[in-house]
């Protein structure tokens, strides 16, 4: 599936399993993901803020860098209206990087749609799109492993994602 949206070079780097149950439930407001891990911290116009998140160097990265990453997440549980799915914001994902006012002012003036998917689904979504997702109402886990792939491992000049 990445390789279709991304090209062939497609490849995975990042990997995040996101576990929500009555245990451990959270919410998270509307954003965009616009950090990525790099192996080396090098001065590019548009690059930054800098930071450093369990031992890897990060950036806040330009769109074009971004419009390279596809995110593939796969739903090993139901995600229901009641499990806190995942929410977007539709056709966000080409308006560029925003700021904090940017994003909530979308937000404001659009309906978010809750991402409900059958255990074993799959849901592709680019990391610019403006999305959240709300606490759990439901003693019904929902785990969601989010893979990360980018049509390339040097996403900019001289800067190559970290591969975790």
């Amino acid at each position: 599936m990445a390789r279709v949206v991304l090209g062939e070079a497609a490849i995975p780097f990042h990997a995040t399993l996101f576990d929500k149950s009555p245990a451990s439930n959270w919410l998270v407001a509307w954003h965009q993901d616009a950090a990525l891990p790099l192996l080396a911290r090098r001065e590019l116009y548009g690059w930054g803020p800098w930071s450093t998140k369990e031992g890897v160097t990060c950036a806040h990265a330009p769109a074009e860098a971004l419009e390279q990453v596809l995110a593939i997440r796969v739903h090993p549980d139901d995600s229901t209206e009641s499990n806190g799915p995942l929410r977007v914001i539709p056709n966000t994902h080409g308006d560029g990087v925003l700021t904090d006012a940017e994003v909530q002012e979308r937000v404001a003036n659009s309906v978010g749609i809750a991402c409900a998917v059958g255990r074993g689904g799959v849901v592709l979504m680019r990391p610019l799109a403006i999305h959240a997702s709300s606490k759990s109402d439901s003693d019904a886990p929902r785990r969601v492993l989010h893979i990360e792939y980018a049509s390339c491992l040097e996403i900019a000049e001289g800067l190559c994602l970290a591969v975790a």
